[in-house]
């Protein structure tokens, strides 16, 4: 495992029809968005998320935890920690629950202001939602207000 400051980290944005994924450098702070999983209510394929491991041999994932905007947690909440469980059961990998408020609304924002027509269903903004979570918690790993640690 890379030394912290230096980690590769993928990070999700857990959803019920689709997982966004994205992977990012510490060192560098950067995230790109790759490919989002899709999912029957809330399950990924694990077979894809195994080779999406293989493939990057992240150090650590991070996971969006869909919040109430007062900091109550929802439904999703709690399916989204049981995701990051699984995660962290699965692959014996560090896992880190962050705080995602506002990261869907911001992705789609950015999405439109790129030309996006609105039609999320059929060409999502999951993959930028999940760089916006990634992007936080380097953020908050540096002290700069974004996103927040819930673990």
């Amino acid at each position: 495992m890379a030394a912290e400051g230096q980690r590769l980290v993928l990070a999700f944005d857990f959803g019920a029809r689709r997982i966004g994924v994205a992977v990012g450098n510490e060192m560098l702070q950067s995230a790109r968005e790759l490919e989002p999983l899709v999912a029957r209510d809330g399950i990924p394929d694990w077979n894809r998320v195994s080779r999406l491991l293989d493939e990057w041999q992240p150090d650590l994932l991070v996971v969006g935890l869909p919040l109430h905007m007062d900091g109550s947690e929802s439904e999703m909440s709690a399916r989204a920690r049981k995701f990051g469980n699984r995660l962290h059961g699965r692959y014996g990998k560090p896992c880190r629950m962050v705080d995602e408020r506002g990261s869907t609304r911001e992705a789609k924002q950015i999405a439109r202001e790129a030309g996006h027509k609105g039609d999320y269903r059929h060409d999502s903004v999951d993959g930028i939602a999940a760089v916006l979570i990634l992007e936080g918690w380097f953020a908050h790993r540096e002290g700069l207000p974004g996103g927040r640690v819930s673990d």
